[in-house]
């Protein structure tokens, strides 16, 4: 009982329950509790460019053979297109024979207001999303820097610096992560008292078709893909579950995007590696977001009955196959690029986005897990595509006794 209550995850699941109980019974406090949750992923994104920044720099500082820096990067760009492209065409076929937007109430849309939407939609361009996505930004500083220190000769002095930075950062995370429970416990309370679950309920099969297709993504698709090096999905999952468990509780997979790339490094995967994909994925690989996009726009062309021809549907995917990178890049971002794709396509009204308001929320988590299992995943392959995964190491890692050691003592 004693070990229950001293691992992180139980307390992060009892936050989350207690945030939804707060949310359904008191709505008015539980939306008071989102500086709570607001506030932790604001703490959480302060570490994100700092460590991708010294992991990077000091992965391709250590590398002998930088043609394999860009051999890397090419991978996971290749990578990243084939999976998305994957999940576009997947979301479509089962909104197509499920028809999640057939008979769905069309009363909703004169109350929504979807300008802020639109309007981010026309602003849209592809020079602003690399000017404003620091991430992007960061990740070529950092490749730069590291192959400038791996050509110094005496770079050894600003290496066990950057070391020992490091070390001092990754504590720090360590301290922080240790108050996920409050952030989660603040944004579901926030969620559930804003949103409340009577919303659910109009839109209940979109929603459950949603969260249906993006399981059978994960344990079919990601699973096809970890099974090819004998890794198994249940037991990286089960590595990652207390990350899982502060995404889905704050909606967003930047609250424990450091705490990821250290555990998939503590899993086996080349620093280099992990500081190139997942820094990169997060802008370019959001399979979760790319499904539900795909699933978005069936959906509204079966509410107002709009009979999508096979070359609509393939313009459709065309569109969301560029229109979905820049998702990480906008705040409001999976509407803004559903808007900007309906006005591309201009056979469905763009009115229609007002009935996803209500819900749009409770999918954000769906998304948000999604697209941070894919660059696990993502991260994982790549390593091994690389000869640059330790199975040792992941053995050790998938091992919860080891695991729980070594956070015990480090923390």
């Amino acid at each position: 009982m004693k070990k229950i209550f001293t691992n992180l995850t139980t307390w992060v699941i009892l936050a989350i329950v207690s945030g939804a109980l707060l949310g359904h019974f008191n709505p008015t406090t539980a939306i008071a509790m989102q500086p709570l949750g607001k506030y932790f992923i604001e703490i959480v994104k302060l570490f994100i460019n700092p460590i991708i920044f010294l992991t990077i720099s000091l992965g391709i500082s250590g590398m002998n053979d930088l043609k394999k820096v860009g051999r890397v990067g090419g991978k996971a760009i290749l990578y990243f297109e084939i999976v998305t492209t994957l999940a576009l065409i997947i979301g479509i076929i089962v909104a197509h024979y499920i028809q999640p937007g057939i008979g769905v109430n069309t009363s909703n849309i004169e109350n929504g207001d979807i300008s802020k939407f639109t309007e981010g939609a026309r602003k849209f361009s592809w020079l602003k999303f690399f000017k404003d996505n620091a991430t992007i930004q960061v990740l070529l500083i950092s490749i730069l820097f590291g192959i400038v220190l791996s050509k110094i000769k005496k770079a050894e002095t600003i290496i066990n610096s950057l070391k020992f930075i490091s070390k001092y950062i990754f504590k720090a995370l360590h301290v922080v992560m240790l108050f996920a429970p409050i952030g989660a416990f603040g944004g579901m309370a926030f969620t559930i008292g804003k949103y409340g679950i009577a919303t659910l309920i109009p839109l209940g099969k979109l929603m459950l078709t949603v969260y249906i297709t993006m399981g059978v993504f994960v344990f079919v698709v990601l699973g096809m893909i970890l099974s090819y090096y004998k890794i198994s999905i249940i037991k990286f999952l089960n590595y990652i579950k207390e990350e899982l468990l502060i995404v889905l509780g704050t909606s967003s997979s930047e609250a424990a995007l450091p705490s990821l790339m250290e555990k998939l490094e503590k899993m086996g995967c080349a620093k280099p590696v992990v500081g190139l994909v997942v820094p990169a994925g997060y802008s370019f690989n959001l399979d979760g977001t790319t499904i539900y996009l795909s699933m978005a726009v069936i959906f509204l062309s079966q509410v107002f009955n709009v009979h999508l021809t096979t070359t609509e549907i393939l313009t459709i995917v065309g569109i969301l196959m560029i229109t979905s990178k820049g998702a990480a890049g906008v705040t409001g971002s999976g509407f803004i690029v559903l808007a900007s794709t309906l006005t591309a396509i201009k056979v469905i009204p763009v009115e229609g986005l007002a009935l996803l308001l209500g819900v749009d929320r409770f999918m954000s988590e769906a998304r948000a897990i999604t697209n941070f299992i894919g660059n696990g995943v993502a991260t994982v392959f790549l390593a091994n595509q690389e000869k640059a995964f330790d199975r040792k190491m992941m053995d050790a890692a998938f091992s919860k006794e080891v695991y729980e050691f070594d956070i015990k003592h480090e923390i």
